[in-house]
């Protein structure tokens, strides 16, 4: 990746690791409801992805 941006002239710089701060618990209703609404957003962003089609 720093090639592709210095054959650009940018000079590239090492970002640090960003960590996950925070647990979630996917248990019970509420973590239903988040796996829910996730999985809608991703069907809907990607929907050509997840498209069935049928050859015949």
């Amino acid at each position: 990746m720093n090639k592709k941006v210095e054959d650009y002239g940018v000079r590239a710089v090492n970002r640090p690791k960003v960590k996950a701060t925070k647990v979630l618990d996917l248990s019970g209703d509420t973590g239903e409801q988040i796996v829910r609404s996730e999985t809608k957003l991703a069907l809907r962003t990607h929907n050509k992805t997840f498209e069935i089609r049928a050859y015949i």
